[in-house]
């Protein structure tokens, strides 16, 4: 599709980029009422585990109505159906009580209807950034501008006066909508760290504007956490040096936080002052999927720690068989009071789909830490293989014995990222979740 036919496009050329961060809302949730429209307005529990006989499993997406009564991604699925019974268990919870409609995930259909929303991103813009199924960024200076027209705004952020630029993104959101059936927010933006806090500025079905000029103003008030980049953990140490929101960090001492942080606190410092020079650049494969949750408080109580792994290692392993991916290496992180961060992993003899092996192994990772207060708990999958070769065997290639010479140990201290660029939390803000409400399942941080 040419620009030109394409409301909200100008002709004359801007200096700054007009970035679009693409945010499908309770994505897995929304596509279960797709194919059932009387769940619309209803609350909506997308995970494994509610099923009868199952008692292990997760949460993966909450519909709004369903995060009302405390249930949210990534939540063990104990939780969740005692939060919210299932209509579908009867035998659970007490007559009279508010329940929800749990639906087990069905990846297939989900990426059916991600590969739809995909086909109107690549037509509507020529670079396209998939950073899951459910979000991408996409670079449309050569489609619409900065340019004003004379018309208010109608999008929220920080723009008084309607642009080109939000004609464009409300086309964007409106065709998905009309085409697919499922709402979208998008941020727009003149740097893809400030269009993917814009995103969730408005949720659900938003549009959020901020043009150049005003991102360092939009910006300040927001509390740290929502700077791309800053995960819980690292949020924690902000607020020990009294940084409280965007607009203390982007005042703070920048030596300051690159004696504390290294380079990443000087990166961090720039973003929340408005600065991101990253290019918009398509996805390759990834080379490692990850998933982690934070306690809401340091804990020590071992059967906690248990069962979170065991709900990150299943969520885990569902993301790479849904990827058609297998795996070499299989790790734990746990970051440990005040707020040491420690990685652990056992590198397999071959490449393997195994769910209950990721589980076993990040299991018997943990025991080294079950013992010290932990803040939170990561599990993870490397050296990814995406052929269509033979998977390895538990006992391992052509009857070799599984190596568990790497059991315990400490793995290079670079991060493995997955190939995009982006570090953890990159894509989702936070590295515990994607604030869309969906598993981010993304590199640790």
């Amino acid at each position: 599709m040419s620009g030109s036919t394409l409301p909200g496009t100008g002709d004359d050329e801007s200096p700054d980029r007009v970035v679009l961060h693409v945010d499908m809302d309770c994505f897995y949730a929304s596509c279960e009422r797709l194919r059932e429209p009387e769940l619309r307005g209803q609350p909506v529990v997308v995970g494994m585990g509610y099923e009868e006989g199952q008692t292990i499993g997760a949460v993966a997406t909450a519909s709004y109505e369903a995060r009302e009564y405390g249930v949210d991604s990534a939540q063990p699925i104990s939780q969740a159906v005692e939060r919210l019974p299932p209509v579908e268990r009867p035998d659970l919870g007490d007559e009279g009580d508010d329940r929800g409609h749990y639906r087990p995930v069905d990846m297939e259909f989900y990426q059916s209807v991600a590969s739809e929303v995909k086909a109107i991103l690549h037509d509507c813009a020529e670079t396209v950034r998939e950073v899951s199924i459910d979000e991408a960024y996409l670079d449309v200076t050569d489609r619409t501008s900065w340019e004003r027209v004379d018309a208010p705004a109608r999008a929220s952020g920080a723009a008084e006066q309607r642009t080109l630029a939000e004609g464009f993104a409300r086309h964007v959101r409106e065709r998905i909508a009309r085409e697919v059936g499922v709402p979208a927010s998008v941020g727009v933006a003149p740097n893809m760290a400030t269009a993917k806090i814009a995103s969730d500025h408005d949720k659900p079905d938003g549009l959020t504007v901020v043009p150049p000029g005003t991102v360092a103003d939009f910006l300040a008030p927001l509390p740290v956490e929502e700077i791309h980049g800053v995960g819980p953990v690292r949020a924690g140490e902000l607020r020990d040096m009294g940084i409280e929101t965007a607009g203390d960090l982007a005042s703070a001492d920048p030596g300051r936080l690159q004696d504390r942080f290294g380079d990443r606190g000087v990166e961090l410092h720039e973003r929340a002052r408005g600065n991101d020079d990253r290019e918009v650049t398509p996805t390759g494969l990834p080379k490692s999927l990850s998933r982690e949750s934070s306690f809401s408080e340091a804990t020590s109580d071992a059967a906690a720690m248990r069962e979170k792994v065991r709900a990150l290692a299943a969520a885990v392993a569902e993301r790479a068989r849904s990827k058609d991916a297998l795996y070499r290496t299989i790790g734990i992180k746990a970051v440990t009071t005040p707020y040491d961060v420690n990685t652990r992993a056992e590198s397999l003899s071959g490449p393997v789909d195994d769910p209950d092996l990721v589980e076993e192994t990040a299991l018997s990772l943990l025991a080294e830490f079950e013992d010290e207060p932990v803040r939170k708990l990561g599990v993870r999958v490397s050296k990814l293989s995406f052929t269509a070769g033979e998977q390895a065997s538990l006992d391992g290639f052509d009857g070799q014995p599984r190596d568990g010479s790497a059991a315990g140990s400490t793995e290079s201290g670079d991060a493995v990222t997955d190939g995009s660029g982006e570090d953890g939390g990159a894509g989702g803000g936070s590295a515990d979740e994607d604030r869309s409400g969906q598993f981010s399942l993304e590199e640790f941080e």
